[in-house]
Parts: C-alpha cells; structure tokens; sequence
C-alpha cells in the first residue's frame, strides 16, 4: 500500500530499454533475478497519499523517474543524486513497471497536461540526451558528432540540434541515419560504407567536431570519438563497454581534451525533454517499431533480441 508521501499509479504503457534487453538475456550484471523491468513510463495516478502536494490528483497522466538516491554519498551532497553511489533503479536494483500497478514517491512524478500517453515513456530515454548534452556543454553554432542513433543516441540529436548546433550523426543503419536526418543532422555518415574520419575533417574545415558524444558502447566507438574530435573538444560518454578499452592516450594530453560521463538524467532534463516533445522536436511516432501488449512482453523481448538492427523503440501497452 501506499505511504504517506507516495502515489499510487496504474501503469498505462512501458517502453522497452536496451537495459531492458540485457535483463532479458541475463547479461545486465547489476540485475539479480526474479527481476520485473520497465522503467520508461506512462501512467495514471490512482490514489494519493496524505502528504502528497496538492498539485498532483488521481486522474492526472504521468511519468516517473526511475530512480531513487541515498541523498547523503558524495555525489547527492554535490546536487548529482543521478550518480548516487547507492542508486536504485527500477528494473535493475528494485523491480520495474511493466506491471499494472507501481507505488512512487511523489518526488520522482513528472507531470504533464499536454502529453498523450503515448508519448509519456519517451519523457525518460530523450532526458538521458539531454543530460548527455548538457553535460557537453554544447552551444549554438558547434559541431556535435554523435555515434550511434538509436533510442538514446536519436535523443542527443534532437537536443543538440534544438541548442542550435550543427550535428553529424553515425551510424551502421541507414534507417537510424534517416531518422537522425530527419532530427536535424545536418550530415549522415554510414560507418559500413565511408571513412568516417574522412568525411567528419571534410566537414570540418579539418578541424574534428566541437563534441563528441558516444551512444553505442563498444571499444572501437570509444576510441573513435577521442579522434574525431577536435583540439580542446570534448568528448561524452553514454554507454559503457563490457569490456576494457585501449586508448592512444597521448592524444589526451596534446589536444587538452574535457573526458565526461554521463549517466540518468536530472529533473531538468525531464522539463527540457517534455519541452522537446511539446514543441514536435522528436517524434514518438517515428521512433515506434512495434507495440506489444502486457502479455506479449516477453515475446517483445525475444523478437528484439532476432532483430536488434530493426528496432528503434517497443512499446508495452499494460491498461
């Protein structure tokens, strides 16, 4: 049951998260099973308790922030409760929401009146962009390079191209680049079939990209994004590789590069992102494969796992 401070949600639809996919195939190492994922959502208040603010009301559509912080480890005293030592995530560290009903603290609500519900569990992934940009500190009328446009990466475009910034986006799947394209890239480089490297200098009198940021997560898209990338550049890392990465790290030093991490996102990225939405930066609809029902969630899982180039976003429909 609810607490006092808690709302109660009945869950309308969950996107699915490569995070997500890991569970499913058992590779997500922060996961100890029986494990219920989801944490891109889109929901319904149903109950509120006594202590909730009076500016959330059953009846109200809403998404959540899939994570809670210890509020006292270095990184919450700093104001970064994203990078709490002691995170807890829905889907990974607790269960998730791909259920019909969750129980959250009515500090981790995100409200909106001007969304559909539909377009709620998009809120959570394109606020992970725009923290990722933030985090690069990206102005208007600079050169962002992005390496990989898929459900995460396609978020970074929008953001960058609505700070104004020129984007290049990268990436092996040449419906992933019409899509980044139709976000804003300016240029679409498909990594199979051109020098990547070439054609980025091509583009940038010679110079490499302002910033770099990084949203596949393998060694060669790690080391790629320190190349490509210009003289006191900064670079962003999204995702993490399984495995370790060698670097030329003389280039490091003789460029004077800014190295960042990224992880979650921070409530403004949540407004920033909504405003994104609201104002048609990215569409929900063209980022949709397919939409599955509650009790097809594991064959959603198993057809993404036959067709990982093919899918940019599975939805679940729970109520």
């Amino acid at each position: 049951m609810p607490g006092e401070e808690d709302v109660l949600l009945r869950v309308r639809y969950v996107g699915l998260c490569g995070s997500d996919l890991a569970t499913f195939g058992g590779s997500n190492p922060l996961v100890d099973y029986p494990r219920i994922p989801g944490h891109e959502v889109s929901a319904t208040i149903e109950h509120v308790g006594s202590r909730v603010p009076s500016s959330l009301r059953v009846g109200m559509n809403v998404t959540v922030i899939p994570w809670r912080a210890c509020g006292a480890c270095s990184a919450c005293v700093l104001g970064r409760p994203n990078a709490c030592r002691e995170l807890q995530v829905l889907g990974v560290q607790c269960d998730g929401a791909l259920t019909e009903r969750i129980v959250v603290h009515h500090s981790r609500i995100i409200s909106t009146t001007t969304l559909s519900l539909e377009a709620l569990p998009f809120v959570e992934p394109l606020s992970i962009g725009c923290h990722a940009v933030e985090r690069g500190r990206v102005a208007a009328s600079e050169t962002v390079i992005v390496l990989g446009c898929g459900g995460i990466g396609s978020g970074v475009v929008a953001a960058a191209v609505a700070r104004g910034a020129r984007v290049i986006a990268v990436e092996i799947a040449d419906d992933k680049l019409a899509l980044a394209h139709s976000l804003g890239a300016v240029a679409a480089i498909n990594a199979t079939r051109e020098d990547v490297a070439a054609r980025v200098f091509q583009l940038t009198g010679g110079h490499g990209a302002d910033v770099a940021i990084e949203a596949v997560g393998i060694p060669e898209t790690f080391r790629q994004a320190i190349g490509l990338v210009a003289c006191a550049g900064r670079v962003v890392y999204i995702g993490y590789c399984k495995e370790q990465v060698n670097y030329e790290t003389r280039l490091f030093v003789s460029k004077e590069l800014d190295i960042l991490g990224t992880r979650n996102s921070l409530p403004k990225d949540y407004e920033t992102a909504c405003g994104l939405l609201n104002e048609g930066h990215y569409s929900p609809a063209a980022m949709t494969t397919r939409m599955f029902s509650l009790a097809e969630a594991a064959d959603a899982l198993g057809f993404w796992h036959s067709h990982r180039s093919q899918v940019r976003k599975l939805l679940i429909r729970v109520s």
